[in-house]
């Protein structure tokens, strides 16, 4: 483990629909309860999933605050509105297709760069919800990351595209620090984000009048929150002191 907590990483899903998005803005969650200020950034132009947690509109997007690198950073941050000692803000992309092609041009790679490195200079950490890297905003991503956590699901498809991602990481000159498993064990990760099939995320219902399971799976009492603080200290590579109990007992979760 490092002294210094990670500021900046890039978690990059191994595939398209392995729950790229939903880890980050779980580890997020997780990294707030234990005090931490966080903003998630969004790479995934082509899925703009992060969109989803944002309720009402998203302006300036992601793509629009790499194009126009005269705004400020706050304009585009949406708060995901837990109810933790620490912040949470979403920078999600919500563009039309046109824009999502200048976004992607290797100077707009350059701005996002210089995007994530203004959210290290506001947030203790940022988490970058990462496509599969291919388009240049994602190379941005790993390349201005302190660390690279490789996201796979937890099968025999999870085990391959992870060998393949990790490949190509190596060839852009970031490789992975560690492997993070959705959905159960691999072996070749180093944390695990547990099945959280069972609690809907607020992406899931954004409309629900009662906002009912709209909270993070993080910020529960249950196996299911034990799983997620682990897997975010692991991300960033620290031991987050998070109270889990509803007895006020503090458990004190340390990367494994």
């Amino acid at each position: 483990m490092t002294q210094t907590p990670a500021r900046t990483v890039a978690l990059v899903g191994t595939a398209g629909g392995v729950g790229t998005t939903r880890t980050a803005v779980e580890c997020a969650a997780a990294l707030a309860r234990a005090g931490r200020d966080v903003a998630v950034v969004d790479a995934a132009y082509g899925t703009q999933g992060l969109a989803r947690f944002v309720d009402g509109r998203v302006e300036p997007d992601a793509t629009a605050l790499c194009l126009a690198p005269e705004r400020p950073l706050a304009e585009g941050l949406s708060d995901l509105g837990v109810d933790t000692e620490g912040r949470v803000a979403l920078a999600p992309a919500h563009a039309p297709f046109e824009r999502l092609a200048g976004a992607k041009t290797p100077d707009a790679a350059q701005a996002f760069e210089r995007r994530l490195a203004e959210a290290a200079d506001a947030f203790d950490h940022v988490l970058v919800d990462t496509p599969p890297v291919a388009a240049n905003q994602a190379v941005a991503a790993v390349t201005a990351a302190d660390r690279v956590a490789l996201v796979a699901s937890a099968d025999a498809r999870g085990a391959d595209t992870r060998r393949r991602m990790a490949d190509r990481l190596a060839d852009v000159g970031a490789p992975a620090d560690l492997t993070v498993s959705v959905g159960g064990d691999l072996d070749a990760a180093e944390a695990t984000v547990p099945d959280l099939s069972d609690h809907e995320s607020h992406a899931d219902n954004p409309d629900r009048a009662d906002g009912a399971g709209a909270a993070p799976a993080a910020l529960g009492s249950d196996d299911a929150a034990a799983g997620v603080v682990a897997a975010a200290g692991a991300v960033v590579d620290d031991e987050l002191d998070v109270d889990l109990s509803t007895g006020g007992v503090l458990g004190r979760l340390r990367r494994s």
